[in-house]
This record gives structure tokens, C-alpha cells and sequence, in this order.
């Protein structure tokens, strides 16, 4: 049997393909090997990912992964994951970036960029990534991502750049005060994660003009900082995968259409196009 997998920092989403072509769903926390070690992923999938599986049945594995960006790192995983199937005779660890253009764009060329928790993009030419703007992570990139937006949110609110009413919204929604923000953003664990959790008040508010303007003008950076240097910008299409380019597609499209660039497919997870992926490389 087949497991592919495709794990952002929040979550993971796993495909178990049976022989006959059967797809099972299953999905644990998110699996980061930047942030996380050995003991820790095996204990978790030992906890969340066994109890669904097989685990005995399963051959293969094709992990894709944020922060999954080469051996130094991707061991951690590999480790990980042959502790809880045993049985596995290949487990192939990638980069989240080559999941997402594998789905989004196939065998064909083109621009792919992640949208989710966290900001990257690559150039595709169908068969690999052939180049790219390395991330360098929340605190000093992600421009466009949830965590990025979460965290322009946050600051605006403190600073009282955003107009009064939508402060009043933030403030009844979540009540949040300087210490425990600062908490969260310096002293606890994932603070892409924390911040990343405050866009559905974007979305909710999304026909606010203030909202719309943070939100575009987030989405504009992103796009100047990780997609107009790339000389095939002019021609390739751009193609979007995660839940922040799904949620907030229109003012995404808005910022593609501005920048002169052609808009691609958006898709809100790669796991299932994944699937199909591996089905036609059998």
C-alpha cells in the first residue's frame, strides 16, 4: 500500500492508496522538522496516525513537508516515520514546495506558490523545481501568509492603524492584551500557528475597506517579493495552493490582475491532486 502525505505547520493530511486503487483519508497535527525531533513526530503519529492504518500494510511513503528542505533535516522525518511503520521499505521525504507544484501544475510549467500558515514559491518546469526565492520563515518572511496577515492584524490593532470599529470587533472577539501577546509571540511554541488563527476575523470581515486594503497590500508584497523576479512571470501562469489563497481568492486575483501577471489554479490542499499524481507515476 501506498501512504503520500502533505504536512503544513498546522496540519497533515494522509492518503493511504490500496492496490485497487481504494483512497482512505486520514489526518494528524502538522510535522515541521525545523521545530520538531525524532521523538517528538513518532509520538505523535504513534498517536494520531497508527490507530488509522494499516500499519503493517503500508510499503511506501512519499512525505512532502514544510521545512522539509534537504537530507540535514529531512532524516528527522524519515526516522520518525520508520519508527511507527516498520514495514515500509521506501519513505521518500520532500519539500511541501514540490508537493504543491506536483498538484497544482502536473507534468506542465509553471509558477507555483503556497499560501497557507506560511509564504514560499517556486518556478516548475513540469518535472522539478528549477528555481526558487528561499523562505526565510515568520519572523523575517511569509509575506501574504496566514501568519503574516494574523500577524499585520495584531500589530494594527495595537498601534490603532485600523479604524476604530474594527478594533472594537477584534477586541469583543478576542479580548487580547499586550502580555499575553507578547507571550505567545516570544516566549511559546509555533507563533506562525498563533498568529495564522486570527485571519478568520479577516474573512469575516472581508468587505470592510480597511480589510481589504491589509489584506491586498499583503498579497501585493508577496507577490513583488517572491514572484516578479522571476523572469518566467511574464508568461507561466501562477498557481496558488493552501487555505489562505483559497479563503481570500478574490482579493488575491485582484493583486494578480494589478501586477499584470495570469492567474493559475488555486487549490485549497494538493493532497488529493497528489493522489493522482502518484497514480499516473505507477
Amino acid at each position: 500500500m501506498l501512504l503520500i502525505a502533505d504536512s503544513g505547520s498546522t496540519k497533515t493530511d494522509w492518503r493511504l492508496v490500496a492496490a485497487d486503487g481504494t483512497v482512505t483519508a486520514c489526518q494528524t497535527e502538522g510535522i515541521n522538522p525545523y521545530y520538531q525531533t525524532v521523538d517528538q513526530i513518532r509520538t505523535m503519529l504513534s498517536a494520531q496516525l497508527a490507530p488509522q492504518l494499516p500499519v503493517d500494510a503500508v510499503q511506501r511513503v512519499f512525505f512532502y513537508g514544510a521545512g522539509c528542505s534537504g537530507p540535514s533535516v529531512n532524516h528527522v522525518v524519515v526516522a520518525a516515520v520508520q519508527a511507527v511503520l516498520p514495514h515500509a521499505e521506501s519513505i521518500i521525504v520532500d519539500s511541501d514546495m514540490l508537493g504543491a507544484a506536483r498538484a497544482a501544475s502536473g507534468h506542465s510549467s509553471g509558477i507555483v506558490c503556497i499560501l497557507g500558515t506560511g509564504a514560499n514559491a517556486c518556478c516548475y518546469d513540469g518535472t522539478q523545481i528549477t528555481h526558487g526565492i528561499q523562505s526565510l520563515g515568520f519572523w523575517l518572511g511569509d509575506e501574504g501568509s496566514g501568519g503574516y496577515l494574523g500577524k499585520t492584524l495584531v500589530r494594527s490593532v495595537f498601534q490603532k492603524t485600523l479604524p476604530a470599529d474594527l478594533i472594537d470587533l477584534f477586541q469583543q472577539r478576542y479580548n487580547l492584551d499586550r502580555a499575553t501577546l507578547l507571550d505567545k509571540a516570544y516566549k511559546k511554541p509555533n507563533p506562525n500557528r498563533y498568529f495564522a488563527a486570527f485571519t478568520p476575523f479577516l474573512s469575516d470581515h472581508s468587505d470592510h475597506p480597511a480589510v481589504r486594503t491589509l489584506v491586498t497590500d499583503a498579497f501585493q508584497l508577496f507577490l513583488q517579493t517572491y514572484i516578479i523576479p522571476f523572469p518566467e512571470s511574464a508568461e507561466w501562469p501562477v498557481h496558488f495552493v493552501g487555505s489562505i489563497a483559497h479563503y481570500f481568492a478574490d482579493p488575491l486575483r485582484t493583486a494578480i490582475e494589478q501586477a499584470g501577471l495570469i492567474m493559475g489554479c488555486t487549490l485549497k490542499a494538493p493532497i488529493d491532486k497528489l493522489v493522482q499524481y502518484h497514480q499516473t507515476m505507477n
